[in-house]
């Protein structure tokens, strides 16, 4: 079915991510893609889909232009849609947690986690990223965030509306769903604008369960999407946003003007 002009279709592919494996992770998402709509704009998967979230990462880290790079340059081409994904980069002596944006046309941007997770020890082997970004696709303005930033609104504020949707890739335990799912109505309320967290599933190498709770929450914090709660296998979902009405809300609903 085709979009109006100001649409854009976005999936999520709630995986189920294979420890320490990029080859499989990578082989995963390609079999995921026969079920993509033919149109779809963007493509999400999971914080560090190739490897999982742990001690391990630093130790599986590539290249900025490894092969899990130049394969996602591949996909997004070949699949006319813009890739979004997160995986570990060695640049130097430093790790960074990294999410690329990857156009059809093989030009790209990148954001590297400014909130590396102290509590898990992400803190000790990844670097912090310094830089906010945001970048502009078909139209709409992203702002691209990973996990733990999600805890931290200061730094996803939307100040002058510098964004129409906040894109966040994470690996949120399930032992902290409730968290999850109440930050990404959060920050789309305050923040007038469509929020998507993308999250994994399954278990991890060391135990650790992912419940999913992936969602496409509207500006009003209304889920519009959700993937499966609880799934141990993969799951895709596909959402259409809708430009004209988050325009017209926030005209009639102009709250960004008393930010603090």
């Amino acid at each position: 079915m085709p979009t109006a002009m100001n649409d854009l279709r976005v999936t999520f592919f709630q995986q189920d991510i294979v420890w320490g494996d990029a080859e499989a992770n990578r082989r995963a998402v390609e079999d995921s893609l026969f079920l993509v709509p033919h149109n779809t704009d963007i493509f999400v998967v999971p914080e560090t889909f190739t490897t999982g979230f742990g001690d391990h990462m630093a130790a599986l880290a590539e290249n900025p232009m490894g092969p899990t790079f130049r394969w996602a340059q591949q996909l997004a081409s070949r699949h006319n849609f813009l890739f979004v994904g997160t995986w570990i980069v060695r640049e130097g002596d430093k790790c960074y947690n990294r999410l690329h944006w990857i156009y059809p046309n093989g030009s790209f941007g990148y954001y590297d986690k400014a909130h590396t997770f102290r509590v898990s020890g992400e803190y000790d082997i990844i670097s912090r990223g310094t830089q906010r970004e945001v970048f502009e696709y078909k139209g709409w303005k992203i702002k691209p965030a990973v996990c733990y930033d999600l805890r931290f609104p200061k730094w996803l504020r939307n100040d002058n509306l510098s964004y129409d949707l906040l894109l966040v890739c994470a690996n949120w335990p399930g032992s902290r769903h409730e968290a999850w799912t109440t930050l990404l109505k959060a920050r789309a309320i305050e923040n007038l604008s469509y929020v998507l967290g993308c999250n994994r599933c399954g278990k991890d190498g060391v135990g650790g369960n992912y419940t999913g709770n992936s969602a496409l929450i509207d500006y009003k914090g209304f889920p519009l999407a959700e993937a499966e709660a609880e799934a141990e296998t993969d799951q895709l979902v596909t959402v259409t946003l809708d430009k004209d009405k988050l325009d017209t809300f926030r005209e009639h609903w102009p709250l960004y003007l008393d930010f603090d």
